[in-house]
């Protein structure tokens, strides 16, 4: 059975708009391995990915998804009239909007999620660091918190999951 069967064409086009961006899940998954694999000694690139992947199913997560990079593409195209345009195109830091986007994906699997998605963030590893490069000419102001938030998530459906497993042992 095909994959893409079960998968609804919001979903569908939500992992479209990522890979269209430059954004792999691979790219997401090396982000919750290095929130992760300090804390589970067998962690895999798998087991990341598998995550990231679920945390893709959720509903929140794609309108998150399909509504910044909507809106980073609108101002990439100078569609949004002044102050709004210029306050994205330099991802003003006072701006917030972003990362109240970034918050209803991180809330999907609980309070963990912030603490992930604080300290990913300010660290800006791996594909954080590319969509914040400014001098691409493309606008990341949402994508960059999306792709965090939904690291962020991804690692505390990771923690959730271990520790259920944990508590099955016991």
């Amino acid at each position: 059975m095909d994959k893409n069967t079960n998968q609804s064409e919001l979903e569908l086009k939500a992992r479209e708009w990522l890979t269209e961006r430059g954004v792999t899940l691979d790219d997401i998954a090396e982000l919750v391995y290095y929130l992760q694999s300090k804390y589970h000694e067998d962690l895999s690139m798998e087991d990341c990915l598998y995550n990231v992947d679920r945390v893709l199913t959720k509903r929140e997560v794609q309108n998150a998804i399909l509504t910044g990079i909507q809106i980073d593409r609108l101002t990439e195209q100078k569609k949004l009239d002044q102050p709004l345009q210029k306050t994205l195109e330099t991802d003003e830091s006072l701006y917030g909007i972003d990362e109240i986007v970034a918050f209803s994906i991180v809330n999907v699997y609980g309070s963990i999620g912030f603490t992930n998605y604080g300290y990913i963030d300010k660290q800006k590893p791996g594909i954080l660091k590319k969509l914040n490069d400014k001098s691409t000419g493309e606008c990341h102001t949402f994508l960059d918190d999306i792709v965090g938030a939904i690291a962020a998530a991804a690692s505390s459906r990771l923690a959730h999951a271990t520790a259920d497993d944990k508590m099955l042992d016991e």
